[in-house]
């Protein structure tokens, strides 16, 4: 049952991206997650009260709530980069760069958590690096200084999103190994929505919320909610699945976000694109056996 979730997860994932996207077209993006964060957190919530599982917060070990807490950072940083990221880059380069976070991951799960890592899962994180390296195009020759710089920040940006969601899903699989998993999002959830609102405070995006036009607030707010139900499903493949497994299969939504960047925002991919897109698939997949 957890690879349904896995599956799951991957679309949610996948559409929240496109939306997030279409929602910080013109909205700050620190303003915009610390907004979409408040959806997510309701969206937590209101499930951990459905599945009855509040009662059991006072079960919650101390080591625990640490490591929900830090999930919940991890989580936060990715996050803030990530959506930067979608700012300044196409969608089609920067979700291949964030995805790379599968082969980081696994990387941490066999040194932390003891998950095998034998010639099969290797195989499929050289097509994972590969097919990643294959897909980040570099910018066309250009004497504007601001485009080269921008062209540099969403690749940062992006790669530091990988490695805070690696950690996030190292620590949160430690984080949720005694809790309702639907109980654990939801507390991290609430660390990442004061993390976020402090990154706004801090870059005075804050000032800015009375500007947000409507139509992309409800893109915002549409992210948010497809976060959510990405989330739960994540955490709860987490909880029963291995994290080496569950992770590459979530990772598919790449496929999901690619698709929609074609139909709705018309971004193409090279033929060596297409190449790199294919190994990370074929790496994922392999991954399964």
């Amino acid at each position: 049952m957890w690879i349904v979730f896995a599956f799951a997860s991957a679309l949610f994932a996948g559409i929240t991206s496109i939306l997030a996207k279409c929602g910080i077209r013109k909205t700050n993006s620190y303003l915009a997650t610390a907004i979409r964060t408040i959806v997510v957190l309701i969206f937590s919530w209101l499930m951990v009260f459905i599945v009855g599982s509040f009662s059991t917060i006072s079960q919650i070990t101390p080591k625990t709530m640490i490591f929900l807490i830090l999930s919940g950072l991890a989580t936060g940083a990715s996050w803030i980069c990530y959506f930067k990221a979608l700012q300044l880059g196409d969608i089609n380069k920067v979700v291949p760069v964030d995805k790379s976070s599968t082969v980081l991951t696994m990387l941490l799960a066999a040194l932390f958590l003891g998950e095998s890592l034998n010639g099969i899962k290797i195989a499929g994180i050289v097509g994972i690096g590969l097919g990643t390296w294959l897909m980040i195009e570099k910018k066309k020759n250009s004497n504007d200084n601001n485009e080269k710089k921008q062209g540099i920040s969403w690749f940062i940006f992006a790669a530091f999103s990988a490695i805070f969601a690696s950690l996030t899903s190292i620590l949160g699989k430690i984080g949720i190994s005694n809790v309702e998993s639907n109980l654990g999002t939801a507390i991290r959830t609430i660390v990442v929505l004061v993390m976020a609102w402090i990154v706004a405070g801090i870059t005075g995006s804050v000032k800015e919320i009375k500007k947000i036009d409507k139509r992309e607030l409800l893109f915002i707010c549409l992210s948010g909610i497809a976060t959510g139900g990405s989330w739960l499903c994540y955490y709860r493949a987490l909880q029963d699945g291995p994290a080496s497994v569950v992770v590459p299969i979530d990772k598919l939504s790449i496929l999901v976000t690619i698709a929609f960047s074609y139909l709705v925002f018309k971004e193409k991919l090279t033929p060596k694109a297409i190449i790199g897109l294919g190994l990370i698939v074929m790496g994922t997949l392999v991954m399964l056996f």
